[in-house]
């Protein structure tokens, strides 16, 4: 698994308040919320016999392959779109998937091939299709050239924020992009964290422990030093489940700057040599050790 050369060697440290274990024992009373028992496998959506799964018309086409739901939406606003014949404008019309026509500017669109790709996300970047900044975005990267425009439309796994960098994966397979996000399906994340000051056991113990955030109460798998400086440390962080900026909260809470935050891993796939802003198409033994790691555990 890659390590990242320290960064801000010479940069003055944040001041590291005292950190006490007073809590530990009573962050017990505290319960990450499931969404089914820990030992549960993830079970796609199933429907009764002889029915057909209805969704809105522009999440449709975008389960489809074919593009995002607000692109969608777009076309279906224009008049592109016809359902069964009749252009349709509104966004949520019920299609049932696999048996209603779909057609766009008179063609009829099918579902595209399952694809599954890697990217490693360069920092600021962000990972949205469109952005109202005009901020660059993973569709920038060299992702766009060779999935985009030659193999229909890919949303990414999850979110890695603006200043974030590393393993990204896309897909258009929706029911794999939920297992692998899914909490009960313990597909672990890992991250490599430079912070601003030196790991204690203090610290580590908290990161553990877990702390209360907001209306969240969030904690770490597993956490480890990698490797120190004179004035900060490198940390290796797996998460299990990931809230919206989890480790930035985390440590900021506990009075500590992340100077660098890369994810190195998903499951059992690895970043490894992978170039920043390259992408590259997963192998079935790849797609399959992202999930097929929680089972190693």
């Amino acid at each position: 698994m890659n390590t990242y050369k320290e960064q801000g060697e010479g940069a003055p440290a944040t001041p590291y308040p005292p950190f006490t274990t007073r809590y530990p024992l009573s962050a017990r009373v505290y319960r990450v919320r499931r969404r089914a028992h820990p030992t549960a496998e993830y079970k796609p959506r199933t429907e009764g016999p002889g029915q057909a799964r209805s969704v809105g018309l522009a999440r449709a086409i975008s389960k489809m392959g074919h593009c995002s739901r607000s692109r969608a939406a777009e076309w279906i606003a224009a008049g592109r779109v016809r359902l069964n014949g009749a252009v349709r404008r509104n966004a949520e019309a019920p299609v049932r998937l696999g048996q209603d026509k779909i057609e766009v500017d008179g063609r009829e669109i099918r579902a595209a091939e399952k694809s599954y790709w890697m990217l490693n996300k360069p920092r600021g970047v962000v990972t949205t299709a469109s952005d109202e900044k005009g901020r660059p975005t993973i569709y920038d990267c060299t992702v766009y050239d060779r999935m985009g425009k030659g193999g229909g439309w890919l949303a990414p796994v999850g979110r890695l924020d603006k200043a974030s960098e590393g393993l990204l994966l896309l897909t258009n397979d929706s029911e794999w992009a939920a297992r692998v996000l899914d909490p009960g399906g313990h597909v672990a994340k890992t991250y490599h964290v430079q912070i601003s000051a030196l790991a204690n056991e203090a610290l580590m113990q908290g990161l553990r422990c877990g702390v209360r955030e907001g209306a969240d109460f969030l904690r770490v798998q597993r956490v480890r030093e990698l490797r120190r400086g004179e004035r900060n440390s490198w940390l290796e962080i797996v998460l299990q489940e990931g809230k919206n900026r989890q480790i930035r909260r985390m440590l900021a809470a506990l009075g500590v700057e992340v100077l660098r935050l890369v994810r190195v891993a998903i499951g059992g796939l690895e970043l490894g040599d992978l170039a920043k802003g390259v992408s590259r198409k997963l192998s079935a033994a790849e797609k399959a050790a992202v999930e097929s790691w929680k089972r190693a555990q």
